[in-house]
Protein backbone atom coordinates (compact mmCIF):
# COMPACT_ATOMS: atom_id res chain seq x y z
CA UNK A 1 0.00 0.00 0.00
CA UNK A 2 1.49 3.36 -1.16
CA UNK A 3 0.28 4.85 2.29
CA UNK A 4 1.34 8.63 1.47
CA UNK A 5 -0.99 8.69 -1.56
CA UNK A 6 -3.61 6.92 0.42
CA UNK A 7 -3.22 9.73 2.83
CA UNK A 8 -3.39 12.30 0.57
CA UNK A 9 -6.85 10.95 -1.24
CA UNK A 10 -8.14 10.97 2.38
CA UNK A 11 -7.18 14.53 2.61
CA UNK A 12 -8.52 15.72 -0.42
CA UNK A 13 -12.12 14.42 0.64
CA UNK A 14 -11.83 14.99 4.69
CA UNK A 15 -9.54 18.36 5.05
CA UNK A 16 -11.17 20.53 7.51
CA UNK A 17 -11.26 23.74 6.22
CA UNK A 18 -9.93 26.33 8.99
CA UNK A 19 -9.37 30.48 8.14
CA UNK A 20 -5.08 29.37 8.40
CA UNK A 21 -4.87 27.21 5.81
CA UNK A 22 -6.34 29.71 3.32
CA UNK A 23 -3.06 31.27 3.79
CA UNK A 24 0.80 31.06 3.62
CA UNK A 25 1.65 34.10 5.38
CA UNK A 26 4.02 33.20 7.82
CA UNK A 27 2.55 35.22 10.81
CA UNK A 28 -0.36 34.13 10.60
CA UNK A 29 0.69 30.16 10.50
CA UNK A 30 2.92 30.93 13.26
CA UNK A 31 0.15 32.92 15.30
CA UNK A 32 -2.50 29.65 14.69
CA UNK A 33 0.34 27.09 15.56
CA UNK A 34 1.47 28.99 18.85
CA UNK A 35 -2.21 29.32 19.72
CA UNK A 36 -3.23 25.89 19.17
CA UNK A 37 -0.62 24.13 21.00
CA UNK A 38 -1.88 22.11 24.14
CA UNK A 39 -5.59 24.13 22.80
CA UNK A 40 -8.61 22.05 21.06
CA UNK A 41 -9.21 23.56 17.71
CA UNK A 42 -12.72 25.07 18.67
CA UNK A 43 -11.24 26.63 21.21
CA UNK A 44 -8.47 27.92 19.76
CA UNK A 45 -10.55 29.76 16.83
CA UNK A 46 -11.88 32.80 18.58
CA UNK A 47 -8.85 33.25 19.77
CA UNK A 48 -6.78 33.63 16.52
CA UNK A 49 -9.74 36.14 14.81
CA UNK A 50 -9.28 38.05 17.84
CA UNK A 51 -5.76 38.06 17.84
CA UNK A 52 -5.58 39.05 14.12
CA UNK A 53 -8.45 41.24 14.46
CA UNK A 54 -6.34 43.33 16.77
CA UNK A 55 -2.89 42.36 15.65
CA UNK A 56 -3.42 41.99 11.82
CA UNK A 57 0.57 42.27 11.16
CA UNK A 58 3.48 41.28 13.08
CA UNK A 59 4.49 45.05 13.42
CA UNK A 60 1.09 45.51 15.52
CA UNK A 61 2.21 42.65 17.74
CA UNK A 62 5.63 43.78 18.36
CA UNK A 63 4.60 46.85 19.50
CA UNK A 64 1.57 46.67 21.88
CA UNK A 65 2.18 46.48 25.27
CA UNK A 66 2.70 43.01 27.28
CA UNK A 67 -0.34 43.88 29.48
CA UNK A 68 -2.62 43.78 26.24
CA UNK A 69 -1.38 40.48 24.84
CA UNK A 70 -1.86 39.00 28.17
CA UNK A 71 -5.22 40.30 28.38
CA UNK A 72 -6.53 39.20 24.82
CA UNK A 73 -4.60 35.76 25.64
CA UNK A 74 -6.48 35.15 29.06
CA UNK A 75 -7.80 32.16 29.61
CA UNK A 76 -6.26 29.47 26.78
CA UNK A 77 -3.55 29.25 29.61
CA UNK A 78 -0.07 28.13 29.56
CA UNK A 79 0.77 32.29 29.54
CA UNK A 80 4.66 31.87 28.83
CA UNK A 81 3.28 31.28 25.36
CA UNK A 82 1.94 34.84 25.21
CA UNK A 83 5.15 36.34 26.47
CA UNK A 84 7.15 34.36 23.81
CA UNK A 85 4.92 34.80 21.04
CA UNK A 86 4.98 38.97 22.22
CA UNK A 87 8.91 38.39 22.55
CA UNK A 88 10.02 37.09 19.08
CA UNK A 89 7.79 39.08 17.26
CA UNK A 90 9.44 42.04 18.79
CA UNK A 91 12.82 40.37 17.57
CA UNK A 92 11.77 39.97 14.41
CA UNK A 93 10.83 43.29 13.85
CA UNK A 94 13.72 44.64 15.25
CA UNK A 95 16.49 41.94 14.32
CA UNK A 96 15.10 40.62 10.77
CA UNK A 97 13.48 44.09 9.53
CA UNK A 98 9.96 42.55 10.13
CA UNK A 99 10.36 39.69 8.02
CA UNK A 100 10.22 36.10 9.25
CA UNK A 101 13.32 33.71 9.07
CA UNK A 102 12.55 30.81 6.13
CA UNK A 103 14.52 28.09 6.81
CA UNK A 104 14.07 25.35 9.43
CA UNK A 105 16.81 26.02 11.60
CA UNK A 106 16.53 29.82 11.67
CA UNK A 107 12.71 28.92 12.74
CA UNK A 108 13.63 26.93 15.65
CA UNK A 109 16.08 29.49 16.98
CA UNK A 110 13.13 31.35 17.49
CA UNK A 111 11.75 32.16 21.29
CA UNK A 112 8.68 29.39 22.15
CA UNK A 113 9.48 27.72 18.57
CA UNK A 114 10.00 24.22 18.64
CA UNK A 115 10.63 21.59 16.28
CA UNK A 116 6.77 21.27 15.88
CA UNK A 117 5.99 25.10 15.00
CA UNK A 118 9.44 25.17 12.79
CA UNK A 119 8.49 22.23 10.82
CA UNK A 120 4.63 23.63 10.07
CA UNK A 121 5.97 26.51 9.22
CA UNK A 122 8.30 25.37 7.27
CA UNK A 123 6.21 23.17 5.34
CA UNK A 124 3.00 24.99 4.95
CA UNK A 125 4.85 28.66 3.89
CA UNK A 126 8.01 27.38 2.16
CA UNK A 127 6.99 23.86 0.77
CA UNK A 128 10.23 22.46 2.70
CA UNK A 129 10.56 18.86 3.54
CA UNK A 130 9.92 19.25 7.37
CA UNK A 131 7.67 16.32 8.79
CA UNK A 132 5.42 17.61 11.90
CA UNK A 133 4.91 15.30 15.21
CA UNK A 134 2.31 16.41 17.34
CA UNK A 135 -0.20 13.61 19.38
CA UNK A 136 -1.98 12.80 16.30
CA UNK A 137 0.77 11.94 14.45
CA UNK A 138 2.23 9.78 17.32
CA UNK A 139 -1.13 8.15 17.20
CA UNK A 140 -1.76 7.29 13.55
CA UNK A 141 1.96 5.85 13.35
CA UNK A 142 2.16 4.09 16.45
CA UNK A 143 -1.17 2.29 15.72
CA UNK A 144 -0.67 1.61 12.44
CA UNK A 145 3.43 0.47 12.38
CA UNK A 146 2.94 -0.88 15.88
CA UNK A 147 5.92 1.25 17.62
CA UNK A 148 6.09 0.63 21.39
CA UNK A 149 8.16 3.43 22.17
CA UNK A 150 6.74 5.50 24.93
CA UNK A 151 5.81 9.13 22.65
CA UNK A 152 6.94 11.08 26.49
CA UNK A 153 10.49 10.42 25.40
CA UNK A 154 13.03 12.25 23.14
CA UNK A 155 14.14 8.61 21.68
CA UNK A 156 10.37 8.91 20.28
CA UNK A 157 10.39 11.81 18.70
CA UNK A 158 13.23 11.17 16.53
CA UNK A 159 11.80 7.78 16.14
CA UNK A 160 8.59 9.20 14.99
CA UNK A 161 10.19 12.29 13.24
CA UNK A 162 12.41 10.09 11.08
CA UNK A 163 9.36 7.57 10.20
CA UNK A 164 6.73 10.45 8.92
CA UNK A 165 10.17 12.15 6.81
CA UNK A 166 10.26 8.58 5.37
CA UNK A 167 6.39 9.01 4.45
CA UNK A 168 6.41 12.40 3.29
CA UNK A 169 5.68 13.62 -0.60
CA UNK A 170 8.41 16.33 -0.75
CA UNK A 171 6.38 18.21 -3.67
CA UNK A 172 3.52 19.02 -1.03
CA UNK A 173 5.17 18.81 2.38
CA UNK A 174 2.49 21.08 3.42
CA UNK A 175 -0.47 18.98 2.63
CA UNK A 176 1.52 15.89 4.04
CA UNK A 177 1.96 17.10 7.47
CA UNK A 178 -1.81 19.12 7.58
CA UNK A 179 -3.13 15.20 6.53
CA UNK A 180 -1.03 13.27 9.23
CA UNK A 181 -2.36 15.62 11.60
CA UNK A 182 -6.43 15.91 10.53
CA UNK A 183 -6.33 11.66 9.95
CA UNK A 184 -5.20 11.67 14.11
CA UNK A 185 -8.16 14.04 14.63
CA UNK A 186 -10.44 12.72 12.29
CA UNK A 187 -10.08 9.03 12.28
CA UNK A 188 -7.70 7.51 14.25
CA UNK A 189 -9.17 8.86 17.55
CA UNK A 190 -7.59 8.72 21.11
CA UNK A 191 -10.97 6.74 22.30
CA UNK A 192 -13.12 4.97 19.72
CA UNK A 193 -11.17 5.42 16.45
CA UNK A 194 -13.21 4.73 13.40
CA UNK A 195 -11.51 1.77 12.60
CA UNK A 196 -14.26 0.08 10.16
CA UNK A 197 -14.17 2.99 7.93
CA UNK A 198 -10.45 3.59 7.47
CA UNK A 199 -8.22 2.72 4.56
CA UNK A 200 -5.42 1.88 6.19
CA UNK A 201 -7.04 -0.87 8.66
CA UNK A 202 -6.11 -3.78 6.46
CA UNK A 203 -2.50 -3.35 7.17
CA UNK A 204 -2.96 -1.69 10.81
CA UNK A 205 -1.08 -3.92 13.52
CA UNK A 206 -2.73 -2.16 16.37
CA UNK A 207 -6.00 -3.45 14.85
CA UNK A 208 -4.88 -6.77 13.92
CA UNK A 209 -3.47 -7.79 17.46
CA UNK A 210 -6.23 -6.00 19.22
CA UNK A 211 -4.14 -3.35 20.50
CA UNK A 212 -5.75 -0.26 19.49
CA UNK A 213 -6.33 1.19 23.35
CA UNK A 214 -2.97 0.19 23.90
CA UNK A 215 -1.11 2.36 21.69
CA UNK A 216 0.86 4.79 21.72
CA UNK A 217 2.52 3.80 24.80
CA UNK A 218 2.85 6.32 27.65
CA UNK A 219 6.22 6.23 29.79
CA UNK A 220 4.13 7.82 32.76
CA UNK A 221 1.81 10.68 34.22
CA UNK A 222 3.76 13.32 36.31
CA UNK A 223 2.28 13.54 39.90
CA UNK A 224 0.12 16.49 39.69
CA UNK A 225 1.00 18.86 43.01
CA UNK A 226 -1.96 20.66 45.50
CA UNK A 227 -1.23 23.79 46.06
CA UNK A 228 -2.97 26.03 48.66
CA UNK A 229 -4.01 29.84 47.43
CA UNK A 230 -5.57 32.45 49.51
CA UNK A 231 -6.00 35.58 48.00
CA UNK A 232 -6.83 38.84 49.73
CA UNK A 233 -9.25 41.05 47.92
CA UNK A 234 -7.97 44.34 49.93
CA UNK A 235 -10.59 46.92 48.95
CA UNK A 236 -10.37 50.41 50.91
CA UNK A 237 -13.27 52.51 51.27
CA UNK A 238 -12.39 54.95 48.34
CA UNK A 239 -13.21 51.63 46.67
CA UNK A 240 -9.85 50.66 45.29
CA UNK A 241 -8.68 47.74 45.27
CA UNK A 242 -4.76 46.39 45.68
CA UNK A 243 -2.90 44.04 43.01
CA UNK A 244 0.28 43.08 42.58
CA UNK A 245 2.19 41.92 39.43
CA UNK A 246 3.23 37.98 39.47
CA UNK A 247 6.90 38.27 38.67
CA UNK A 248 8.40 35.08 39.75
CA UNK A 249 8.67 32.19 37.27
CA UNK A 250 6.34 29.73 36.71
CA UNK A 251 2.25 29.95 36.27
CA UNK A 252 0.80 33.01 35.80
CA UNK A 253 4.36 35.12 35.41
CA UNK A 254 3.89 38.53 35.06
CA UNK A 255 -0.11 38.88 35.35
CA UNK A 256 -1.76 40.59 37.30
CA UNK A 257 -3.44 38.97 40.81
CA UNK A 258 -4.43 40.24 44.02
CA UNK A 259 -2.22 39.79 47.31
CA UNK A 260 -1.71 36.05 47.49
CA UNK A 261 -0.78 33.61 50.64
CA UNK A 262 0.21 30.56 49.35
CA UNK A 263 0.33 27.76 52.37
CA UNK A 264 1.14 23.89 52.20
CA UNK A 265 -2.55 22.88 53.60
CA UNK A 266 -5.48 24.39 53.85
CA UNK A 267 -6.69 27.47 55.53
CA UNK A 268 -10.16 28.16 56.07
CA UNK A 269 -10.57 30.50 59.32
CA UNK A 270 -9.82 33.93 60.01
CA UNK A 271 -7.58 32.89 62.74
CA UNK A 272 -5.10 30.50 61.10
CA UNK A 273 -4.84 33.34 58.03
CA UNK A 274 -3.61 36.19 60.31
CA UNK A 275 -1.11 33.81 62.17
CA UNK A 276 0.36 33.23 58.66
CA UNK A 277 0.52 36.57 57.64
CA UNK A 278 1.93 37.47 61.11
CA UNK A 279 4.60 34.65 61.35
CA UNK A 280 6.07 35.77 58.15
CA UNK A 281 5.18 39.37 58.02
CA UNK A 282 3.27 39.20 54.28
CA UNK A 283 1.50 42.03 54.33
CA UNK A 284 0.65 44.73 56.78
CA UNK A 285 -3.01 44.52 57.37
CA UNK A 286 -5.05 46.68 59.32
CA UNK A 287 -8.53 45.36 58.68
CA UNK A 288 -12.08 46.66 59.81
CA UNK A 289 -13.58 43.74 57.60
CA UNK A 290 -12.39 40.36 56.82
CA UNK A 291 -14.88 38.11 55.23
CA UNK A 292 -14.19 34.71 53.48
CA UNK A 293 -15.92 35.01 50.22
CA UNK A 294 -16.19 31.59 49.43
CA UNK A 295 -16.59 28.70 51.46
CA UNK A 296 -15.17 25.65 49.93
CA UNK A 297 -12.31 25.74 47.59
CA UNK A 298 -12.44 26.73 44.29
CA UNK A 299 -10.37 24.19 42.68
CA UNK A 300 -8.67 25.03 39.20
CA UNK A 301 -6.69 22.46 37.43
CA UNK A 302 -3.83 23.16 35.69
CA UNK A 303 -1.11 19.99 33.67
CA UNK A 304 0.46 18.97 36.96
CA UNK A 305 -0.69 21.37 39.52
CA UNK A 306 -4.29 21.15 41.36
CA UNK A 307 -4.76 24.78 43.13
CA UNK A 308 -7.35 25.03 45.90
CA UNK A 309 -8.55 28.65 46.33
CA UNK A 310 -10.31 30.72 48.36
CA UNK A 311 -11.04 34.78 48.21
CA UNK A 312 -11.09 36.64 51.66
CA UNK A 313 -12.76 40.38 51.44
CA UNK A 314 -11.27 42.29 53.43
CA UNK A 315 -12.25 46.57 54.01
CA UNK A 316 -8.93 47.99 54.48
CA UNK A 317 -9.41 51.17 57.55
CA UNK A 318 -6.51 53.05 55.72
CA UNK A 319 -6.15 54.33 52.26
CA UNK A 320 -4.13 52.33 50.13
CA UNK A 321 -1.31 53.96 48.28
CA UNK A 322 -1.17 52.08 44.98
CA UNK A 323 -4.59 50.87 44.45
CA UNK A 324 -6.76 50.16 41.31
CA UNK A 325 -10.29 51.74 40.14
CA UNK A 326 -12.13 48.76 39.59
CA UNK A 327 -12.20 50.16 35.82
CA UNK A 328 -8.66 49.51 35.79
CA UNK A 329 -9.11 46.29 37.69
CA UNK A 330 -10.87 44.88 34.57
CA UNK A 331 -7.77 46.12 31.93
CA UNK A 332 -5.18 43.97 33.58
CA UNK A 333 -4.36 40.72 32.60
CA UNK A 334 -5.12 38.08 35.53
CA UNK A 335 -5.70 34.26 35.78
CA UNK A 336 -9.06 33.18 34.64
CA UNK A 337 -10.11 32.47 37.99
CA UNK A 338 -9.47 35.94 39.11
CA UNK A 339 -11.51 37.23 36.25
CA UNK A 340 -14.47 34.67 36.64
CA UNK A 341 -14.05 35.92 40.45
CA UNK A 342 -13.84 39.55 39.60
CA UNK A 343 -16.73 39.12 36.92
CA UNK A 344 -18.97 37.81 39.86
CA UNK A 345 -18.03 39.74 42.99
CA UNK A 346 -17.94 43.46 41.62
CA UNK A 347 -21.10 43.50 40.07
CA UNK A 348 -21.19 47.74 39.34
CA UNK A 349 -20.01 48.59 36.03
CA UNK A 350 -17.20 51.32 36.79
Amino acid sequence: MNITKVLLEWYDENKRNFLWRETKDPYKIWLSEIILQQTRTHQGIPYYERFLKTFPTLKHLALAKENSVLKLWQGLGYYSRARNLHSTAQYIYKECGGKFPTTFNSLIKLKGVGDYTASAISSICYDLPEAVVDGNVFRFLSRYFGIYTPIDTSQAHREFKSKAMSLMDENQPGNFNQALMDFGSIQCTPKNPLCKSCPFVSNCIAFSQNKIGILPVKKGKQKVIDRYFNYLVIQDKNGEIQLEKRTEKGIWQNLFQFPLVETNYLINNKKQLYEKISSEKMYELNPDKLNLWNSNPIIHKLSHQKLHIFFWIITSKIYLKKGYSLKALKKRAVPVVIQNFIDNFFTVDA
